[in-house]
């Protein structure tokens, strides 16, 4: 019987399927180094956004506060 999965050439992390010739990366901690980076990337893009929303309130309610002064 054939091997489902045999290992790529000089990079210990890869296996090709036999049955789909797939490449597949087998580095679990690879992959959950990068699913941190990337939440730790999406909570600062988040961030930024509210710190944008947040400047335009500001902005407005400075507008509104200018146009009932006067």
């Amino acid at each position: 019987m054939k091997q489902r999965y045999l290992p790529v050439e000089n990079n210990e992390t890869l296996v090709r399927d036999t049955k789909s010739n797939a490449i597949l990366n087998t580095d679990l901690e690879g992959l959950k180094a990068y699913r941190t980076q990337k939440r730790k990337f999406n909570e600062i893009e988040k961030i930024k956004c509210d710190v944008d929303e947040i400047k335009c309130d500001i902005q407005e309610i400075k507008d509104m506060i200018r146009a009932i002064s006067k």
